[in-house]
């Protein structure tokens, strides 16, 4: 894997330091959101009604037909992909989701929870699909973990967003961050389960003796306020992220992107191999919303357009 793999490897999406842990947290409580692996749920973002009028309502699992909603698990401290705001989880990916229920004609229900825990949720049953600024990748789609142990039957993916990688460094960039390779014999701040954590491992690799230490942190607020802290010099982040973090997070004083973005990769809604109808659906349900312009209009109101898919794919990540 190369750092052309955005968000989010082994189990693994503002995350400002405005949406940090506290304030998610206390926003969850309002929501009725929890953690999946405590057993809460919630209704934070959901959209259309059961309707067997809808366009694709026949092409959903009969069981997703008679319950009239997909639930789907989310890290909800994600700016501006998924956060919480008035107590409700919002985002490019929720409003992406809003286009679906559309299509599909049932509601789509987020529930929060720790980004490492998502792809559990799916072996689980506790969701029937994830959707967190995941990156689609082999060693998720085959269940492997970041040394290629087995630890699953892995997912399946459909791709619905690109996106490169970017350092995120205090205001100013004391320590004048442009590479990852700058960051050799530092300290670097990472959410704890995510492809960028696995981006800084295999950076550590390559500095060798000029030792780059990792603090990995269970969401990316806290890595964000180490960084504005001075306990770190970095976090890595998607560049619709990081380029979020630094217009919003204290009024565009508190951080700022180091050198360019890198690579590209694709985020994937996440279901269980085992339920190919959903996967199905929900490639059509993708493709309907890109041609009837409402997918686009998604991406438009947080201002994402340059990370458009021209169509649906699955496991078309690398």
């Amino acid at each position: 894997m190369t750092a052309s793999t955005t968000r989010r490897t082994t189990a693994a999406r503002s995350r400002i330091a405005a949406v940090g842990a506290i304030a998610v947290a206390g926003a969850l409580i309002l929501t009725g959101c929890g953690d999946q692996t405590k057993g809460g749920s919630g209704d934070g973002a959901s959209t259309g009604t059961k309707s067997s009028s809808a366009p694709l309502f026949s092409a959903l699992p009969k069981k997703i037909q008679d319950a009239g909603v997909i639930k789907v698990g989310t890290d909800s401290a994600y700016a501006p992909m998924e956060f919480v705001e008035n107590g409700k989880i919002v985002g490019v990916d929720p409003d992406i989701a809003d286009a679906l229920g559309k299509q599909l004609g049932v509601k789509v229900q987020f529930t929060a929870g720790t980004f490492d825990g998502l792809i559990t949720s799916i072996y689980t049953g506790r969701e029937d699909a994830i959707m967190s600024s995941i990156t689609d990748n082999k060693q998720r789609q085959e269940g492997l973990d970041d040394k290629g142990q087995k630890i699953g039957k892995g997912i399946d993916f459909v791709d619905y967003f690109s996106s490169g990688l970017s350092l995120l460094v205090k205001k100013g960039n004391p320590e004048g961050i442009k590479t990852l390779d700058d960051l050799c014999g530092k300290t670097v701040a990472v959410q704890r389960g995510t492809t960028y954590e696995d981006e800084f491992k295999k950076q550590a690799d390559k500095c060798g003796d000029k030792k780059l230490t990792i603090q990995a942190f269970d969401t990316d607020a806290e890595a964000q306020t180490r960084v504005k802290a001075g306990g770190a010099v970095a976090d890595l982040n998607d560049y619709p992220v990081a380029a979020y973090t630094v217009k919003t997070s204290g009024g565009g004083n508190d951080f700022e992107i180091a050198g360019q973005q890198t690579g590209v990769g694709l985020f994937g809604i996440g279901v269980s191999k085992d339920n190919t109808q959903l996967r199905d659906a929900l490639k059509q349900a993708l493709d309907a919303a890109i041609k009837d312009g409402s997918y686009g209009k998604a991406l438009e109101k947080w201002n994402v357009q340059d990370s458009a898919v021209k169509s649906a794919t699955v496991n078309a990540g690398q």
